[in-house]
């Protein structure tokens, strides 16, 4: 798996693996940033690519100084199981 670009034009952050391409759709207002939806390709499904995205996102989102509304469930429940993210979770 290579690493995880954030596509700042189409407001994504991309995750290419095995000629496919994983996605976690955002929008951005000011300092918060809202992950909308977490697109894997099934050909990747049950090889632990969206966590690999969505850690790679919550990382560079953390970098960045940002704060998250975990909209998507897949996001959430990530978040949930990986209790040390939390605190990037605005409420």
């Amino acid at each position: 798996m290579g690493d995880v670009i954030n596509n700042k034009a189409q407001h994504r952050y991309e995750l290419a693996v095995e000629g496919h391409l994983a996605t976690e759709h955002y929008k951005l207002d000011g300092n918060v940033i809202t992950f909308e939806h977490t697109d894997v390709p099934k050909a990747l499904g049950g090889k632990g690519v969206g966590s690999k995205l969505v850690q790679g996102a919550l990382d560079q989102v953390r970098a960045a100084g940002l704060k998250l509304i975990p909209q998507c469930p897949f996001v959430k429940a990530w978040i949930d199981k990986h209790p040390d993210y939390a605190d990037l979770v605005t409420r």
